[in-house]
């Protein structure tokens, strides 16, 4: 299996993540089953099926959890000696050429991305257009919603 990039923060919130999910979402589910079953007949029982199917559910998100975090290559930003160059786990601020908007972006693994928080995934169309790049180059981005072109302003390694 490929690897699987992602920054130091990321792979601390899967680990958190896989921790909730084995001390206290699995214990949950099986006192949901426990509860369900005293309740009788199975076969008619609907909170037993929905008690099964969350304990599915859990039972699977923790091997996807544990697959990646085996798979991973964790990447600390900090680290880095891109001499300047947009690369996996870079801060770049961006200003859009035809609004003047700025923007920032950490191009992080597809399991981080999180827009809002001005995180884009690594195979984003943005973080394509990125990579490779340096502070006062401009590069235009395919949207949906059109071509876009923005200049870097900074890169940073945080």
């Amino acid at each position: 299996m490929a690897k699987i990039p992602l920054t130091v923060v990321g792979a601390e919130l899967l680990r958190a993540e896989l921790h909730r999910l084995k001390t206290v979402e699995r214990h949950n589910a099986i006192a949901a089953i426990a509860e369900a079953r005293s309740h009788g007949d199975l076969s008619e029982n609907a909170e037993y099926d929905a008690a099964k199917e969350k304990q599915s559910f859990i039972e699977g998100r923790i091997a996807e959890v544990e697959s990646k975090l085996s798979n991973a290559q964790i990447i600390d930003p900090k680290l880095l000696d891109a001499e300047g160059r947009c690369v996996f786990g870079a801060t770049v601020d961006l200003e859009d050429s035809t609004s003047g908007d700025a923007v920032t972006y950490q191009i992080v693994g597809d399991d981080e991305a999180d827009i809002k928080k001005g995180k884009i995934s690594i195979g984003s169309p943005i973080a394509r257009a990125l990579i490779s790049k340096y502070a006062d180059d401009e590069v235009e981005v395919q949207t949906p919603g059109g071509l876009r072109k923005y200049l870097i302003l900074d890169v940073r390694y945080e």
